[in-house]
């Protein structure tokens, strides 16, 4: 019996499978049979010929300007990025100017200055410390000491959001190790760290000042008391889509505390 023999030739082409595959995508992408593409491409091989491109030095050179042309798109494109982030930090540095001034350039009020710094981009980044330095004339080492000291003050990048979950006695013996596990499960981050994106920060606390509500998670300045580690990851979803407002937070899932506080 004699072998079936493999159809890898097409109007008289003999062609690899994956010259059939790209075929059959060009073929899907611009509705023409397979003649038609392939008599086209036999147009342009003449054309090709024609025009001497296929002497070594011509497709040297081609190839030379191609890499030469990545290579300049590759600079361009270093070169915007760090363009745009220049005009960040004078962006920046622009507001921070403003708080400065609306503070009366007062040295005295240096930690009112900075709170509101780290209220606006959620913690301070070192070229704001060096320009209240400059304006208030105090030297940066003070700055960094003050800074470094307060626990509320962060000089590494925070999230948009941050996350605190309560550990002190009583909540923990009510379950809070619980709840620190269902926050680092829906953002999936450890405690300490920070989203890729910089949505969200997850910190653990020892005491939130309202015991008798444990176990507590706080997501930026709305208090969720007695929750459930269930609930965890449907509050957090609700901040993740936008949907956790000033005017809907705290209502819903978990127990707002406004107003409780001791």
């Amino acid at each position: 019996m004699k072998a079936e023999r493999s159809k890898s030739a097409y109007v008289g082409l003999r062609m690899t499978e994956e010259q059939r595959r790209y075929l059959a995508r060009l073929q899907d992408s611009f509705d023409l049979s397979k003649t038609d593409i392939l008599l086209k491409g036999l147009e342009l091989m003449g054309e090709y010929y024609s025009l001497g491109l296929d002497q070594r030095t011509v497709r040297d050179e081609l190839r030379a300007l191609e890499e030469e042309a990545i290579r300049y798109a590759g600079k361009i494109k270093q070169i915007k990025k760090r363009e745009k982030a220049i005009q960040q930090v004078v962006s920046e540095l622009r507001e921070i100017d403003h708080i400065v001034d609306k503070h009366d350039r007062d040295k005295g009020r240096l930690i009112q200055i900075l709170l509101e710094i780290q209220r606006k981009y959620h913690w301070l980044p070192k070229h704001a410390l060096w320009w209240v330095s400059e304006r208030l004339d105090i030297p940066m080492a003070n700055i960094m000491q003050i800074a470094s000291f307060y626990k509320v003050f962060s000089l590494e990048p925070k999230g948009e959001h941050i996350v605190r979950v309560c550990l002190g006695t009583a909540c923990h013996v009510r379950g809070g190790d619980e709840i620190l596990a269902a926050a680092e499960r829906a953002l999936d981050i450890k405690v300490g760290h920070t989203t890729p994106d910089y949505g969200f920060t997850l910190e653990a606390v020892n005491c939130l000042g309202c015991c008798a509500l444990g176990p507590v998670m706080v997501v930026d300045e709305e208090y969720y008391g007695k929750l459930e580690s269930s609930k965890v990851q449907m509050i957090l979803e609700g901040y993740k889509r936008g949907e956790m407002d000033e005017a809907g937070i705290g209502e819903g899932p978990g127990e707002s505390l406004e107003g409780d506080l001791v």
